[in-house]
């Protein structure tokens, strides 16, 4: 039984399981028998450990014993609870061991479409952007009318027409945090190098005014965006068909763009897990640390997030942050969200959630030392506000909630043209107009998800496959995805009701 055993620190006092282990068993080959049957990706205590006494994974702490734990018991919610992580920050101290992780990697190129504003997307979409929930189910009947009508099937060039709606947009304060999220997402999602064209509908009425977002960025390209009110135009129906009409008009020039040669470099790549396992922070999440490292020595980016998933793991991110002052935007936002739960009587601890438990995840700490890992090991460059947008190079964390759909809706606003999603439990994610390429971090998933998981990184324990090689694999992966290869979410259609824009502040 032993061999099913995978320590993973010299100074674990857990092992994880590989595989099943039934009642009366002693997997680590010593021990007390187990006293019920414990699936794979669940943790054994290597030793004896004390009440009170700290549990370590990945040579880092991840809860406490909340009673006498004997060598070769099971160890999970039953007997280990979620305490102080420690805030003795050492920052920057791993800054140089980060700089010299950046691998030395030949260019590469992807086949995408360069903007007129010299971006480079990896998708052709247009956008009907709703500026209020008001305007949400026009825009929705006027995408699927021309989605389903068999007029895309003249210009192949051009990946679709999607909704952007969403439930705000009014009832909110017209400035602060609420706000700022809300117009950033928007005009990040209509300027978005993955769109051809964009319309925003509002209904007239509301805080988001078209106009105010017009002083806030700026002057429009006329040519590629516009704006229109239900009101203005008359109501729903009216609204509808013009909407319908005026799309018509956009697919001819939409359709004129073509795929040329773009640089690597170029490419944002968002990170994200979900459903997560006791075998992501082993198998699919290193292996995307791999490929994010790679992207970096190619001189890409890699947008890490879910502020709340990375609790109790920030210390790993702060000892190789690239500057006292991009440290200490890390620090504000994990105080706010200290504040925030407090506030509205939650806790930091709210994940893991019930299928990461069942997956073998027991605490925050845990999962975040997990979800971590798909960052890779080269410096943090930056940390950006939800939604802002992508300008540094390399490695930047985006403070997002860890809720997948509102923190993709983030990084993709802020300008990642693509997205890799790692779950052990299974998702049925997707994401428009940035395409997502999900993994699985066990062969089971993959097998039993065949329609959903593009790509295993669980066989990295089922057959011995080659972490590192399997990094690599990954980015070849994310590369043919950038050049057009249709990922499963996008084969099942998924994408428009994952935009979903992070509400903060009262409702009014």
């Amino acid at each position: 039984m032993a061999e099913l055993c995978l320590k993973l620190h010299p100074k674990d006092t857990v092992s994880i399981l590989a595989g099943r282990a039934d009642k009366g068993d002693t997997p680590l080959g010593f021990g007390v028998p187990l006293e019920a049957p414990v699936t794979r990706g669940h943790k054994i205590a290597n030793t004896d450990i004390p009440e009170g006494g700290g549990i370590f994974k990945f040579g880092q702490l991840i809860g406490y014993a909340a009673r006498d734990i004997k060598a070769g018991e099971h160890v999970h919610v039953h007997n280990c609870t979620f305490g102080d992580h420690g805030r003795d920050y050492e920052i920057g101290a791993d800054l140089e061991a980060a700089r010299a992780a950046i691998p030395e990697v030949a260019p590469r190129t992807f086949m995408g479409y360069r903007r007129a504003d010299g971006s480079a997307g990896t998708r052709n979409y247009i956008a009907i952007c709703g500026t209020v929930n008001c305007s949400a189910t026009v825009i929705r009947r006027a995408a699927d009318i021309i989605n389903h009508s068999g007029i895309l099937d003249k210009y192949p060039h051009v990946d679709g027409v999607a909704a952007f709606a969403h439930g705000t947009g009014c009832g909110m304060a017209n400035s602060g945090p609420g706000f700022d999220n809300l117009q950033r997402v928007l005009w990040g999602y209509a300027t978005h190098p993955n769109v051809g064209a964009a319309l925003f509908v509002g209904l007239g009425c509301e805080q988001m005014q078209l106009a105010r977002m017009r002083e806030i960025h700026g002057e429009m390209d006329e040519s590629r965006f516009f704006m229109m009110t239900i009101q203005e135009n008359g109501g729903t129906q009216k609204s509808i068909d013009k909407i319908v009409d005026h799309i018509k008009a956009l697919l001819p020039k939409v359709d004129e763009a073509r795929r040329v040669e773009i640089p690597v470099s170029e490419l944002k790549l968002a990170l994200q897990c979900g459903g997560s396992d006791g075998f992501s922070g082993i198998t699919a999440n290193p292996a995307l640390g791999i490929a994010s490292d790679l992207l970096v020595g190619m001189g890409g980016t890699v947008v890490l997030s879910e502020t709340p998933e990375i609790y109790g793991a920030e210390q790993l991110l702060l000892r190789r942050a690239a500057s006292k002052e991009v440290a200490e935007k890390l620090l504000a936002r994990i105080k706010w969200w200290e504040e925030y739960t407090e506030v509205n009587h939650g806790s930091m601890d709210n994940n893991p959630s019930p299928g990461n438990k069942q997956g073998g995840l027991t605490t925050i700490l845990e999962k975040s030392l997990g979800a971590v890992a798909k960052a890779g090991s080269t410096p943090l460059m930056d940390v950006l506000e939800y939604g802002e947008q992508i300008r540094e190079k390399g490695l930047l964390f985006m403070d997002t909630p860890g809720y997948d759909p509102v923190s993709a809706t983030g990084q993709i606003a802020g300008g990642a043209q693509i997205l890799c999603f790692t779950t052990g439990r299974g998702s049925a994610f997707g994401s428009k107009p940035t395409p997502t390429v999900k993994v699985a971090t066990n062969s089971a998933l993959y097998a039993s998800m065949p329609d959903d998981m593009d790509l295993n990184c669980g066989d990295i324990l089922s057959d011995g496959a080659d972490l590192h090689k399997k990094g690599e694999e990954l980015l070849d992966y994310l590369i043919a995805t950038a050049s057009g290869q249709k990922t499963k979410s996008e084969a099942l259609g998924l994408g428009d009701n994952e935009f979903v824009p992070w509400q903060v502040g009262a409702t009014m």
